[in-house]
């Protein structure tokens, strides 16, 4: 399938109460139809410890010979999860409506199993092989009807459904949209998750632009994607819950816990555990920005693996905590990724744009879509990263941009003391590039300002 790339960033609409986007600007087609193949290697990091920055955590050293010498854990099979089989009967088949159209809410339906009220026989059922019939190719299988959250989605079709945690007040609940495009070939289940963090938009936006550009009749598998998880928090412009606790430190959840473990339950049952692969798409936070990348542990064999498919992408080797959603999808047996781009509160074309372009090149690794498109040059290797502090208060100046490639002992920026006009230089420790960074803003002695990734030789080589 030849897929295209926005040119110019979208309008952002008001749509039922939530963040909804008008149809994507003028669009492109890349004209070579030459298709390279070359495997990029993984591009690694290590990252380092900071207490103050929540999105960057501890992690047990990269170790190279563990990678090799560790045997494959076979998952449990995931292949066909949420099909409907005889002894998980259909409930409701989910309308087949063009996402890019404006439509009303949809509503939440109940996620227990209950009894079949859709007449899916016969002529009911879309045909599974429609659409592929200029384009046969021996090894696809027609797919076959995708249970969620009580609808089967049918081959050849994509839906808004919804997910409710069932935690609200009565009467003021409010699901929250869950796009689905179940693709007529068989294949692969991969699930995209947004603002986990509510005040994080660029996933929002890269979720949207992935999503509403499939053609369900010339797709391989299905896409799952929850543009915005944390609604509530999405809706007072709050990186948490209402009761103040990261949704993210919470996974796989309980349904006898706090709230933030009753939502985050909620939503690794009914949803999560249905997908095969995951991208969690995150920000910076406090004040800060990321250069995209993604966050993987590089000591799993087949995570290592997952993230080759990601095209111009550099990797940064994180193990993850306990609670964290990769943390607990991992452990399901989910090979999943964390990608970070750009920085809170803000919409940010050129982040988007990377972020779409790298989850397009996965579906098209992982054998979902195809499409014209050229591999890029590997990123360089991240092996070691550090946090760079400020050693004094005051309001904080870069001289440097996001990406910037600096040299030991260079100039980062300055702390310029308000009272005494005092100006203290901040110095990059080593050379490599800046992958991550505060924005201007007062700061206090001891205050992450910048993250340096340093260059290293590909390991292996």
């Amino acid at each position: 399938m030849l897929f295209e790339r926005l040119q110019k960033p979208s309008h952002l609409i008001l749509l039922t109460g939530l963040l909804a986007i008008s149809l994507p600007a003028p669009l492109f087609a890349n004209p070579d139809p030459a298709k390279s193949r070359k495997a990029s290697e993984v591009l690694v990091a290590e990252l380092a410890e900071d207490e103050s920055v929540e999105d960057v955590e501890q992690s047990v050293p990269r170790t190279t010979a563990e990678r090799e010498n560790k045997a494959l854990k076979p998952h449990p099979s995931r292949t066909g999860a949420g099909i409907d089989t005889p002894s998980a009967p259909a409930r409701k088949v989910a309308p087949n409506i063009d996402l890019k159209e404006v439509a009303p809410a949809p509503e939440a339906q109940a996620t227990a199993p209950a009894e079949n009220t859709a007449d899916t026989t016969g002529s009911e059922l879309p045909d599974a092989g429609a659409g592929t019939e200029s384009e046969p190719g021996p090894e696809l299988r027609p797919g076959e009807a995708f249970t969620l959250l009580g609808n089967d989605v049918m081959p050849g079709t994509s839906t808004r459904l919804a997910w409710a945690p069932g935690i609200q007040i009565a009467g003021l609940s409010q699901p929250t949209p869950v796009l689905v495009v179940n693709g007529v070939n068989a294949g692969p289940t991969l699930c995209l998750t947004g603002a986990v963090h509510g005040d994080e938009l660029n996933g929002i936006e890269i979720i949207r632009q992935t999503v509403y550009d499939l053609n369900p009749e010339k797709l391989s598998g299905r896409v799952v994607g929850i543009p915005i998880v944390n609604l509530p928090g999405f809706q007072q412009g709050s990186r948490y819950l209402p009761d103040r606790r990261d949704l993210n430190r919470h996974f796989p959840g309980s349904p006898e816990g706090s709230l933030a473990d009753r939502i985050a339950y909620s939503l690794f049952e009914n949803v999560i555990r249905r997908c095969d692969m995951l991208v969690d798409i995150h920000t910076g936070s406090l004040k800060r920005t990321n250069l995209p990348q993604l966050r993987a542990d590089m000591n799993n064999p087949e995570v290592a693996e997952f993230t080759r498919g990601f095209d111009r992408m550099a990797v940064v080797h994180s193990t993850g905590s306990p609670g964290m959603l990769r943390t607990a999808a991992v452990a399901a047996g989910i090979r999943t990724v964390t990608m970070e781009a750009g920085e809170s509160h803000r919409i940010q074309q050129h982040q988007i744009s990377a972020g779409v372009n790298s989850l397009t090149s996965l579906m098209e690794r992982q054998g979902m879509i195809s499409r014209m498109f050229v591999w890029g040059d590997p990123e360089p290797v991240y092996y070691d990263s550090d946090w760079i502090r400020a050693d004094h208060g005051g309001i904080l100046f870069s001289e440097i941009e996001l990406g910037a490639r600096v040299s030991q002992g260079e100039i980062l920026g300055y702390v310029s003391d308000p009272i005494t006009n005092a100006q203290h230089p901040i110095r990059s420790s080593s050379d490599g590039r800046v992958i991550g960074m505060a924005v201007d803003q007062v700061v206090m002695a001891g205050f992450a300002a910048y993250h340096i990734g340093t260059e290293a030789e590909v390991p292996g080589e």
